[in-house]
């Protein structure tokens, strides 16, 4: 069957990326794209800038870099903005994260000095271990929101931007579960903007504003933010395209690489212990019951959906699953994700896996959101808007279509990933059936 290559935009002059949250993940992701623009670095980790993609047969030898085969934007064409709490310039923020060594720092102090953060809309109720001064005030939270489009809207103008996208990197909220009505509708969703409704968070405002400019939005936390109707709707309506949740890094990324083997196996689990120490902005908000309870149902969705235990019930059928995060100082941005794996092979002998993963929170989140940003750019040059859950890979609770499980096994994300760069350029979708070779 021949297909057609859809018409996808030219990716030409200056790329807006709006960046909720200076702290951490983003001054990291900033640092990084001026260092890799100076040649100081090498983009590492991003799958725009090195992943490649096979196109036809094995035989064929067409392996192109992606950022080769699709038009995407270039790391030249970037320019940052964004929101914070805290009054401290893009090179201040960095430094105090410590994630980044100070000779690093040095070589790229200008292009993140020049970065100042805009007032943030915040409230305590939501991040209940931070507070900062450097918050917008408002009528209601309409008005908040509106204050962010007018943000958006004079970004774009003085810095002469085409397009741009949004990708949320600031803090995890407390839990909120989307039941209420004002979640249905998006005139529910307005009203309740209106009526400075208590379950409407301060990243739905964000959210909010980014569609309602056209902008993409990818939310990088387990946040409440965009995923329910009233925000799909909103989306569909502008023409938008939105994903999320929570950037796939450290423990769960471990947990989408050995869980899929282990099924693949056929072999059982009874037990799945998982703990975190981290120190950071992050490990501060997180030491709150409530904003961890966001990040534990990011986090515990993972292995049931993999595992299928209705599916495969002599193997996951009463598997224990636990998750703990501990606030640990001394730890900064460098986590330490452990997790003991109690599994069950032949006749039910038991074995035992353990992982310690000595990880760098923010620099494996960085070249995600480097990825999101451009691969949503991407989503809407060629005319895509709703849900993006081809960049399922990039996430750890990935938003997907009502009465649709999410997919988690990194392998099959990969593929699906892959599959929607090549239906988008009229390439062959690639299944690794093979048999051509030998007929």
């Amino acid at each position: 069957m021949e297909r057609k290559e859809a018409k996808i935009a030219e990716a030409k002059g200056k790329l807006g990326v709006l960046l909720p949250g200076l702290g951490a993940v983003a001054t990291t992701f900033i640092a990084g794209v001026a260092a890799v623009r100076k040649g100081i670095a090498k983009p590492i980790g991003s799958v725009s800038q090195i992943g490649t993609i096979r196109l036809g047969k094995r035989t064929d030898n067409r392996v192109p870099k992606i950022k080769d085969f699709v038009p995407l934007a270039g790391l030249n064409d970037l320019v940052f903005g964004g929101w914070d709490i805290f009054e401290d310039n893009c090179y201040e923020a960095a430094r105090n994260a410590g994630v980044l060594d100070k000779d690093l720092l040095k070589q790229v102090q200008p292009e993140l000095e020049a970065i100042k953060p805009w007032k943030a809309v915040f409230h305590k109720d939501y991040v209940k271990k931070l507070d900062g001064k450097n918050v917008k005030t408002g009528k209601n939270k309409m008005d908040l929101a509106d204050q962010l489009r007018e943000d958006i809207r004079k970004f774009k103008s003085e810095n002469n931007l085409d397009r741009m996208v949004m990708v949320w990197c600031g803090s995890t909220e407390v839990y909120i579960e989307p039941k209420d009505d004002i979640f249905k509708t998006l005139a529910a969703f307005e009203a309740g903007m209106r009526d400075d409704h208590p379950s409407i968070s301060p990243s739905m405002l964000y959210a909010y504003a980014a569609i309602a400019e056209g902008v993409p939005y990818a939310n990088g936390a387990p946040n409440t933010s965009v995923d329910f109707p009233a925000m799909v709707e909103f989306a569909v309506k502008q023409g938008v395209p939105v994903c999320g949740k929570d950037f796939k890094t450290g423990q769960t990324l471990m947990k989408t690489i050995l869980a899929p083997g282990l099924k693949a196996r056929s072999l059982g689990l009874r037990g799945w212990f998982s703990t975190n120490i981290l120190g950071n902005r992050d490990g501060e908000v997180l030491d709150d019951p409530e904003s961890f309870k966001a990040k534990e149902v990011s986090k515990l969705g993972v292995l049931d959906y993999i595992l299928q235990p209705e599916v495969y019930p002599d193997l996951y059928g009463d598997f224990y699953h636990k998750v703990r995060i501990n606030y640990y100082p001394p730890r900064g941005d460098n986590k330490e994700g452990w997790d003991n794996i109690d599994i069950f092979g032949w006749l039910g002998y038991p074995m035992q896996i353990k992982i310690d993963f000595l990880c760098r929170d923010s620099i494996l989140a960085a070249p995600i959101v480097l990825d999101l940003a451009i691969f949503m750019d991407l989503a809407k040059r060629s005319g895509m808007h709703g849900i993006q859950e081809w960049l399922s890979f990039f996430l750890k609770s990935p938003q997907v279509a009502e009465g649709l499980y999410p997919e988690h096994d990194i392998f099959i994300q990969l593929m699906k990933f892959k599959n929607t760069l090549r239906h988008l350029k009229g390439e062959e979708l690639i299944t690794h059936l093979g048999l051509e070779y030998y007929d």
